[in-house]
Protein backbone atom coordinates (compact mmCIF):
# COMPACT_ATOMS: atom_id res chain seq x y z
CA UNK A 1 0.00 0.00 0.00
CA UNK A 2 2.71 2.30 0.89
CA UNK A 3 4.35 1.36 -2.35
CA UNK A 4 1.51 2.55 -4.58
CA UNK A 5 1.12 5.79 -2.73
CA UNK A 6 4.53 6.41 -3.60
CA UNK A 7 4.27 5.42 -6.72
CA UNK A 8 0.91 7.62 -7.50
CA UNK A 9 2.69 10.40 -5.85
CA UNK A 10 5.88 10.32 -8.45
CA UNK A 11 3.61 9.89 -11.34
CA UNK A 12 1.60 13.26 -10.34
CA UNK A 13 5.13 15.11 -9.71
CA UNK A 14 6.06 13.97 -13.39
CA UNK A 15 2.92 14.71 -14.87
CA UNK A 16 3.45 18.26 -12.59
CA UNK A 17 6.61 18.55 -14.42
CA UNK A 18 5.49 18.21 -18.33
CA UNK A 19 2.76 20.27 -17.52
CA UNK A 20 4.79 23.47 -16.75
CA UNK A 21 7.10 22.68 -19.81
CA UNK A 22 5.12 22.67 -22.21
CA UNK A 23 2.95 25.60 -21.12
CA UNK A 24 6.02 27.59 -21.06
CA UNK A 25 6.99 26.37 -24.43
CA UNK A 26 3.56 27.50 -25.79
CA UNK A 27 3.94 30.79 -23.98
CA UNK A 28 7.13 31.09 -25.84
CA UNK A 29 6.06 30.40 -28.97
CA UNK A 30 2.56 32.92 -28.74
CA UNK A 31 5.71 35.90 -27.97
CA UNK A 32 8.22 35.38 -30.45
CA UNK A 33 6.74 36.68 -34.04
CA UNK A 34 7.26 34.85 -37.17
CA UNK A 35 10.15 34.95 -39.11
CA UNK A 36 9.57 37.32 -42.60
CA UNK A 37 9.67 35.72 -45.78
CA UNK A 38 12.94 36.00 -47.53
CA UNK A 39 12.90 36.21 -51.48
CA UNK A 40 16.06 34.50 -53.06
CA UNK A 41 16.23 36.48 -56.06
CA UNK A 42 16.44 39.94 -54.00
CA UNK A 43 19.08 38.23 -51.43
CA UNK A 44 21.29 37.44 -54.73
CA UNK A 45 20.83 40.68 -55.98
CA UNK A 46 22.04 42.31 -52.85
CA UNK A 47 24.99 40.03 -52.36
CA UNK A 48 26.20 40.51 -56.60
CA UNK A 49 25.56 44.31 -55.66
CA UNK A 50 28.30 44.17 -52.14
CA UNK A 51 30.74 41.90 -55.01
CA UNK A 52 30.83 44.85 -57.32
CA UNK A 53 31.03 47.28 -54.57
CA UNK A 54 34.19 45.44 -53.54
CA UNK A 55 35.49 44.85 -56.43
CA UNK A 56 35.73 48.69 -56.55
CA UNK A 57 37.21 48.94 -53.72
CA UNK A 58 40.08 46.99 -54.92
CA UNK A 59 40.64 48.69 -57.95
CA UNK A 60 40.95 52.34 -56.81
CA UNK A 61 43.02 50.37 -54.17
CA UNK A 62 45.54 48.88 -56.94
CA UNK A 63 45.24 52.29 -59.11
CA UNK A 64 46.48 54.95 -56.06
CA UNK A 65 49.19 52.02 -55.12
CA UNK A 66 50.26 52.37 -59.29
CA UNK A 67 50.24 55.21 -58.85
CA UNK A 68 52.34 55.84 -56.13
CA UNK A 69 54.75 53.25 -57.06
CA UNK A 70 55.32 55.64 -60.49
CA UNK A 71 55.50 58.80 -58.46
CA UNK A 72 58.50 57.13 -56.25
CA UNK A 73 60.10 56.21 -59.57
CA UNK A 74 60.74 59.01 -61.36
CA UNK A 75 61.94 60.47 -57.61
CA UNK A 76 64.27 57.73 -56.97
CA UNK A 77 65.46 56.40 -60.72
CA UNK A 78 64.26 52.94 -59.95
CA UNK A 79 61.46 51.32 -61.87
CA UNK A 80 58.39 49.90 -59.57
CA UNK A 81 58.43 46.40 -59.35
CA UNK A 82 55.09 44.28 -60.54
CA UNK A 83 52.87 43.27 -57.82
CA UNK A 84 54.69 45.04 -54.94
CA UNK A 85 52.53 45.88 -51.75
CA UNK A 86 52.62 49.04 -50.10
CA UNK A 87 53.84 48.97 -46.59
CA UNK A 88 53.21 51.69 -44.45
CA UNK A 89 56.13 53.54 -42.58
CA UNK A 90 57.29 52.55 -39.09
CA UNK A 91 56.18 55.03 -36.75
CA UNK A 92 60.16 55.39 -35.15
CA UNK A 93 62.27 56.09 -37.79
CA UNK A 94 64.45 53.44 -39.17
CA UNK A 95 68.04 53.06 -38.62
CA UNK A 96 70.48 54.54 -41.10
CA UNK A 97 71.59 51.63 -43.47
CA UNK A 98 74.19 51.66 -46.71
CA UNK A 99 72.89 53.18 -49.57
CA UNK A 100 71.42 50.14 -51.80
CA UNK A 101 72.03 49.97 -55.92
CA UNK A 102 68.72 50.23 -57.74
CA UNK A 103 67.59 47.03 -59.00
CA UNK A 104 68.61 47.30 -62.94
CA UNK A 105 66.02 44.31 -63.95
CA UNK A 106 63.29 44.72 -62.11
CA UNK A 107 60.60 44.13 -64.68
CA UNK A 108 57.59 46.97 -65.50
CA UNK A 109 54.31 45.72 -65.17
CA UNK A 110 52.57 46.28 -68.77
CA UNK A 111 48.94 47.34 -66.92
CA UNK A 112 50.32 49.65 -64.40
CA UNK A 113 49.09 53.48 -65.96
CA UNK A 114 51.64 54.84 -67.61
CA UNK A 115 54.14 52.54 -68.53
CA UNK A 116 57.21 52.91 -71.16
CA UNK A 117 55.85 56.62 -71.01
CA UNK A 118 57.71 59.67 -69.39
CA UNK A 119 57.56 59.26 -65.84
CA UNK A 120 60.42 56.98 -65.40
CA UNK A 121 59.22 53.87 -66.65
CA UNK A 122 61.39 51.95 -69.20
CA UNK A 123 59.57 50.48 -72.40
CA UNK A 124 58.75 46.99 -72.01
CA UNK A 125 57.68 44.29 -74.81
CA UNK A 126 56.29 41.09 -73.15
CA UNK A 127 57.41 42.64 -69.82
CA UNK A 128 61.59 41.59 -70.38
CA UNK A 129 64.48 43.33 -68.49
CA UNK A 130 63.58 46.60 -68.80
CA UNK A 131 67.47 48.22 -68.98
CA UNK A 132 68.43 44.78 -70.88
CA UNK A 133 66.25 46.14 -73.88
CA UNK A 134 68.34 49.81 -73.94
CA UNK A 135 71.78 48.69 -73.68
CA UNK A 136 71.61 45.40 -75.29
CA UNK A 137 69.42 45.72 -78.75
CA UNK A 138 68.18 42.70 -80.59
CA UNK A 139 71.37 41.42 -82.78
CA UNK A 140 71.41 38.78 -85.42
CA UNK A 141 73.41 37.54 -88.31
CA UNK A 142 72.14 35.92 -91.35
CA UNK A 143 73.99 34.06 -94.26
CA UNK A 144 73.36 33.68 -97.25
CA UNK A 145 75.41 31.44 -99.56
CA UNK A 146 74.72 30.73 -102.83
CA UNK A 147 75.49 28.35 -105.94
CA UNK A 148 75.10 28.07 -109.19
CA UNK A 149 75.53 25.46 -112.01
CA UNK A 150 74.54 25.51 -115.61
CA UNK A 151 75.17 28.03 -118.50
CA UNK A 152 74.65 31.74 -118.53
CA UNK A 153 76.46 33.69 -120.54
CA UNK A 154 74.53 37.08 -120.35
CA UNK A 155 74.75 37.22 -116.42
CA UNK A 156 76.68 34.21 -115.49
CA UNK A 157 77.37 34.05 -111.49
CA UNK A 158 80.14 31.81 -109.51
CA UNK A 159 79.75 28.51 -108.97
CA UNK A 160 80.31 29.11 -104.75
CA UNK A 161 79.47 32.27 -103.42
CA UNK A 162 78.70 33.92 -99.81
CA UNK A 163 76.15 35.96 -101.52
CA UNK A 164 75.40 38.01 -98.75
CA UNK A 165 75.92 38.52 -94.52
CA UNK A 166 73.38 40.40 -93.24
CA UNK A 167 73.94 42.01 -89.35
CA UNK A 168 71.15 43.44 -87.87
CA UNK A 169 70.79 45.78 -84.73
CA UNK A 170 67.72 46.77 -83.82
CA UNK A 171 66.15 48.11 -80.31
CA UNK A 172 64.07 50.68 -78.79
CA UNK A 173 65.12 54.28 -78.69
CA UNK A 174 62.67 55.61 -76.20
CA UNK A 175 59.34 55.42 -75.60
CA UNK A 176 58.74 57.65 -78.96
CA UNK A 177 60.90 56.18 -81.62
CA UNK A 178 63.12 52.97 -82.35
CA UNK A 179 65.61 51.60 -84.36
CA UNK A 180 66.57 49.33 -87.07
CA UNK A 181 70.17 48.68 -88.96
CA UNK A 182 70.63 46.25 -91.61
CA UNK A 183 74.70 45.95 -93.10
CA UNK A 184 75.04 44.07 -95.72
CA UNK A 185 78.54 42.02 -96.04
CA UNK A 186 79.09 41.13 -99.38
CA UNK A 187 82.20 39.88 -101.81
CA UNK A 188 81.84 44.08 -102.99
CA UNK A 189 82.10 45.09 -99.51
CA UNK A 190 79.66 46.15 -96.57
CA UNK A 191 77.16 48.38 -96.57
CA UNK A 192 74.40 50.25 -95.23
CA UNK A 193 71.12 48.29 -96.50
CA UNK A 194 68.90 49.75 -93.98
CA UNK A 195 69.23 52.44 -91.20
CA UNK A 196 66.36 54.24 -89.93
CA UNK A 197 64.93 55.89 -86.99
CA UNK A 198 61.19 55.40 -86.60
CA UNK A 199 58.86 57.69 -84.78
CA UNK A 200 55.80 56.29 -83.63
CA UNK A 201 54.41 58.22 -81.77
CA UNK A 202 53.19 61.47 -83.54
CA UNK A 203 50.41 63.77 -83.78
CA UNK A 204 47.19 62.39 -85.91
CA UNK A 205 48.24 58.65 -86.39
CA UNK A 206 51.23 59.61 -88.65
CA UNK A 207 54.25 56.62 -88.57
CA UNK A 208 57.33 58.56 -89.75
CA UNK A 209 60.99 56.43 -90.99
CA UNK A 210 64.09 58.87 -91.36
CA UNK A 211 67.25 57.26 -92.46
CA UNK A 212 67.78 54.81 -95.59
CA UNK A 213 65.15 52.77 -96.58
CA UNK A 214 63.80 50.65 -99.42
CA UNK A 215 61.41 52.38 -101.26
CA UNK A 216 57.94 51.08 -101.28
CA UNK A 217 57.38 50.69 -104.70
CA UNK A 218 55.76 47.58 -105.46
CA UNK A 219 56.37 44.92 -103.05
CA UNK A 220 59.30 42.70 -103.74
CA UNK A 221 61.21 45.75 -103.48
CA UNK A 222 61.10 46.06 -99.56
CA UNK A 223 62.40 42.54 -99.06
CA UNK A 224 65.39 41.88 -98.32
CA UNK A 225 67.50 38.75 -100.02
CA UNK A 226 66.92 36.11 -97.43
CA UNK A 227 63.47 36.97 -97.35
CA UNK A 228 62.50 36.00 -101.07
CA UNK A 229 60.95 33.21 -102.24
CA UNK A 230 63.38 32.71 -104.79
CA UNK A 231 67.23 32.68 -104.67
CA UNK A 232 67.15 35.77 -107.28
CA UNK A 233 64.84 38.48 -108.06
CA UNK A 234 62.56 39.06 -111.12
CA UNK A 235 63.44 40.44 -114.30
CA UNK A 236 61.14 43.18 -113.76
CA UNK A 237 62.90 44.47 -110.87
CA UNK A 238 66.21 43.83 -112.37
CA UNK A 239 65.50 45.80 -115.92
CA UNK A 240 63.25 48.59 -114.43
CA UNK A 241 63.54 49.42 -110.80
CA UNK A 242 67.46 49.25 -110.73
CA UNK A 243 69.26 45.18 -110.37
CA UNK A 244 69.37 43.38 -107.43
CA UNK A 245 69.79 46.11 -104.80
CA UNK A 246 66.85 48.05 -106.38
CA UNK A 247 65.52 51.44 -104.89
CA UNK A 248 66.70 52.25 -101.52
CA UNK A 249 67.98 55.87 -100.71
CA UNK A 250 67.88 57.98 -97.84
CA UNK A 251 65.11 59.81 -97.00
CA UNK A 252 61.96 60.62 -95.04
CA UNK A 253 59.11 58.21 -95.13
CA UNK A 254 55.80 59.10 -93.20
CA UNK A 255 52.50 56.69 -93.50
CA UNK A 256 48.62 56.88 -91.74
CA UNK A 257 46.13 54.50 -92.30
CA UNK A 258 42.81 55.65 -93.38
CA UNK A 259 40.02 54.62 -90.82
CA UNK A 260 36.74 52.47 -92.56
CA UNK A 261 34.82 50.08 -92.34
CA UNK A 262 35.70 47.94 -95.56
CA UNK A 263 39.28 47.32 -95.16
CA UNK A 264 42.79 48.24 -93.60
CA UNK A 265 43.82 51.02 -95.78
CA UNK A 266 47.31 52.77 -95.79
CA UNK A 267 48.25 55.91 -97.50
CA UNK A 268 52.49 56.61 -97.75
CA UNK A 269 54.41 59.77 -99.19
CA UNK A 270 58.08 59.68 -99.29
CA UNK A 271 60.68 61.94 -100.22
CA UNK A 272 64.58 61.12 -100.73
CA UNK A 273 68.07 61.96 -102.30
CA UNK A 274 67.31 60.59 -105.61
CA UNK A 275 70.45 58.49 -105.90
CA UNK A 276 69.50 54.94 -106.65
CA UNK A 277 68.38 51.98 -108.90
CA UNK A 278 66.97 53.77 -111.73
CA UNK A 279 67.57 57.85 -110.31
CA UNK A 280 70.93 59.38 -110.18
CA UNK A 281 70.57 63.62 -108.63
CA UNK A 282 72.53 66.03 -110.34
CA UNK A 283 71.49 69.01 -107.85
CA UNK A 284 70.77 68.95 -104.28
CA UNK A 285 67.09 69.51 -105.88
CA UNK A 286 66.77 66.66 -107.39
CA UNK A 287 65.21 64.91 -105.39
CA UNK A 288 62.88 61.78 -105.91
CA UNK A 289 59.59 61.11 -104.01
CA UNK A 290 57.22 57.76 -103.74
CA UNK A 291 53.53 57.86 -103.61
CA UNK A 292 52.20 54.13 -102.66
CA UNK A 293 48.66 53.61 -101.45
CA UNK A 294 48.20 49.75 -99.52
CA UNK A 295 44.39 47.95 -99.13
CA UNK A 296 44.46 44.73 -97.15
CA UNK A 297 41.02 42.49 -96.40
CA UNK A 298 40.04 39.07 -95.09
CA UNK A 299 38.28 37.31 -97.56
CA UNK A 300 37.82 34.64 -95.09
CA UNK A 301 39.01 33.07 -91.90
CA UNK A 302 42.00 31.06 -93.90
CA UNK A 303 42.36 33.71 -97.06
CA UNK A 304 42.97 37.45 -97.38
CA UNK A 305 44.24 39.26 -100.26
CA UNK A 306 46.51 42.49 -100.15
CA UNK A 307 46.68 44.90 -102.79
CA UNK A 308 48.96 48.25 -103.46
CA UNK A 309 49.47 50.55 -105.92
CA UNK A 310 52.96 52.74 -106.22
CA UNK A 311 54.48 55.59 -108.01
CA UNK A 312 57.95 56.90 -108.02
CA UNK A 313 59.50 60.03 -109.99
CA UNK A 314 63.03 61.26 -109.90
CA UNK A 315 65.76 62.09 -112.24
CA UNK A 316 67.74 59.69 -114.10
CA UNK A 317 71.30 59.78 -115.42
CA UNK A 318 70.32 60.70 -119.13
CA UNK A 319 71.04 64.28 -117.69
CA UNK A 320 70.19 67.14 -115.45
CA UNK A 321 66.60 67.73 -117.53
CA UNK A 322 65.47 64.10 -117.87
CA UNK A 323 63.24 62.24 -115.67
CA UNK A 324 61.96 58.74 -114.86
CA UNK A 325 58.36 57.75 -113.80
CA UNK A 326 57.56 54.39 -112.52
CA UNK A 327 54.07 52.66 -111.97
CA UNK A 328 53.88 49.74 -109.86
CA UNK A 329 50.68 47.65 -109.21
CA UNK A 330 50.99 43.98 -106.55
CA UNK A 331 48.42 41.72 -105.31
CA UNK A 332 49.00 38.76 -102.71
CA UNK A 333 46.90 36.57 -102.29
CA UNK A 334 47.19 34.10 -98.85
CA UNK A 335 45.33 30.51 -98.14
CA UNK A 336 46.38 29.11 -94.75
CA UNK A 337 43.24 26.76 -93.52
CA UNK A 338 43.39 26.69 -89.86
CA UNK A 339 43.07 23.09 -89.07
CA UNK A 340 46.06 22.50 -91.04
CA UNK A 341 47.98 25.47 -91.29
CA UNK A 342 51.36 24.26 -90.02
CA UNK A 343 50.83 21.73 -93.21
CA UNK A 344 48.72 23.43 -96.18
CA UNK A 345 49.84 26.98 -97.56
CA UNK A 346 49.28 28.87 -100.41
CA UNK A 347 50.70 32.00 -101.50
CA UNK A 348 50.39 33.65 -104.87
CA UNK A 349 52.27 37.10 -106.14
CA UNK A 350 52.30 39.48 -109.03
CA UNK A 351 53.66 42.60 -109.95
CA UNK A 352 53.08 44.81 -112.53
CA UNK A 353 55.48 47.60 -113.70
CA UNK A 354 55.20 50.53 -116.15
CA UNK A 355 58.61 52.97 -116.62
CA UNK A 356 58.50 56.07 -118.69
CA UNK A 357 62.40 57.10 -119.15
CA UNK A 358 63.16 60.41 -120.86
CA UNK A 359 66.60 60.25 -122.74
CA UNK A 360 68.01 61.92 -125.64
CA UNK A 361 65.91 60.10 -128.05
CA UNK A 362 62.69 60.70 -126.46
CA UNK A 363 60.97 59.11 -123.71
CA UNK A 364 61.10 54.89 -123.49
CA UNK A 365 57.61 53.64 -122.19
CA UNK A 366 58.35 50.05 -120.46
CA UNK A 367 56.86 46.59 -119.41
CA UNK A 368 57.57 44.68 -117.24
CA UNK A 369 55.57 41.52 -114.96
CA UNK A 370 55.95 38.29 -112.73
CA UNK A 371 53.49 35.88 -111.48
CA UNK A 372 54.63 33.26 -108.96
CA UNK A 373 53.09 30.75 -106.68
CA UNK A 374 54.72 28.64 -103.39
CA UNK A 375 52.79 25.72 -102.00
CA UNK A 376 53.37 24.08 -98.84
CA UNK A 377 52.52 20.47 -99.27
CA UNK A 378 54.35 19.11 -96.12
CA UNK A 379 55.50 20.55 -92.53
CA UNK A 380 58.86 21.66 -93.82
CA UNK A 381 58.43 21.26 -97.63
CA UNK A 382 56.94 24.58 -100.31
CA UNK A 383 56.88 24.23 -103.88
CA UNK A 384 56.59 26.99 -105.85
CA UNK A 385 56.89 28.34 -109.70
CA UNK A 386 57.15 32.00 -110.98
CA UNK A 387 57.39 33.76 -114.89
CA UNK A 388 58.71 36.58 -115.87
CA UNK A 389 58.48 39.03 -118.69
CA UNK A 390 60.28 42.25 -118.80
CA UNK A 391 61.34 45.06 -121.59
CA UNK A 392 64.57 47.34 -121.01
CA UNK A 393 64.41 50.42 -119.41
CA UNK A 394 66.87 51.60 -122.47
CA UNK A 395 65.20 50.34 -124.81
CA UNK A 396 61.67 48.66 -125.21
CA UNK A 397 62.82 46.76 -128.14
CA UNK A 398 64.52 44.12 -125.85
CA UNK A 399 62.81 41.78 -124.44
CA UNK A 400 63.00 39.06 -121.65
CA UNK A 401 61.13 36.14 -120.42
CA UNK A 402 61.99 33.41 -118.11
CA UNK A 403 60.36 30.94 -115.71
CA UNK A 404 61.88 29.16 -112.91
CA UNK A 405 60.73 26.33 -110.30
CA UNK A 406 61.63 26.47 -106.89
CA UNK A 407 62.01 23.70 -103.92
CA UNK A 408 62.27 24.73 -100.45
CA UNK A 409 62.90 22.61 -97.27
CA UNK A 410 62.49 24.39 -93.80
CA UNK A 411 64.63 22.76 -91.12
CA UNK A 412 63.64 24.82 -88.65
CA UNK A 413 62.82 28.62 -88.85
CA UNK A 414 66.28 29.75 -88.33
CA UNK A 415 67.13 27.78 -91.45
CA UNK A 416 66.46 26.66 -94.82
CA UNK A 417 67.50 25.05 -97.87
CA UNK A 418 66.29 26.01 -101.64
CA UNK A 419 66.94 24.51 -105.14
CA UNK A 420 65.46 26.67 -107.94
CA UNK A 421 65.73 25.64 -111.66
CA UNK A 422 66.07 29.07 -113.93
CA UNK A 423 65.28 29.14 -117.84
CA UNK A 424 65.55 32.46 -118.96
CA UNK A 425 65.87 33.65 -123.38
CA UNK A 426 67.40 36.82 -122.93
CA UNK A 427 66.93 39.86 -125.03
CA UNK A 428 70.22 38.67 -127.23
CA UNK A 429 69.03 35.65 -128.42
CA UNK A 430 70.97 33.76 -125.79
CA UNK A 431 68.84 30.68 -123.30
CA UNK A 432 70.36 30.13 -120.06
CA UNK A 433 69.68 26.97 -118.20
CA UNK A 434 71.17 26.91 -114.42
CA UNK A 435 70.36 24.83 -111.58
CA UNK A 436 70.80 27.21 -108.57
CA UNK A 437 71.05 26.11 -105.05
CA UNK A 438 70.47 28.58 -101.32
CA UNK A 439 71.44 27.85 -98.01
CA UNK A 440 70.15 30.53 -95.41
CA UNK A 441 70.64 29.96 -92.07
CA UNK A 442 70.27 32.95 -88.89
CA UNK A 443 71.47 33.25 -85.29
CA UNK A 444 70.55 35.94 -82.65
CA UNK A 445 67.10 37.75 -82.29
CA UNK A 446 65.76 38.81 -85.55
CA UNK A 447 62.84 40.96 -86.04
CA UNK A 448 60.40 40.28 -88.18
CA UNK A 449 59.72 41.67 -91.75
CA UNK A 450 57.11 43.91 -92.75
CA UNK A 451 53.70 41.75 -93.59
Amino acid sequence: MHETSTRCVRWCALTAVCAVFFAGSAAAQQSTPPLPQVDPQQLRQEVDKLRQELLALRDAYEQRLAALELRLASVSGTPPVAGAVAVPPPVTAPPQAAPVAPPTDAPVASTVPGAGGPQGALPVYGNPSAMSKIFNPDIAVIGNFLGAVGKNDIAPAPVFEMGEAEATFQAVVDPYARADFFLAFSPEGVEIEEGFLTLTSLPGGLLAKVGKIKQQVGKVNTFHAHSLPWTDRPLANVNLLGGEEGLADSGISVSRLIPNSLLFLEATGELYQGNSGVFQSHTRSDVSWVGRVRGYRDITEATNLDVGASIARGHNDAGPDFTTRVFAVDAILRYRPLQRAIYRRFIGRTELFWSDREQEDGTVPAFGMYVSGDYQFARRWFAGARYDWSERAYDATLKDKGGSLMLTFWPSEFSQVRGQYRRVNFAEGVRSNELLFQFLFSIGAHGAHVF
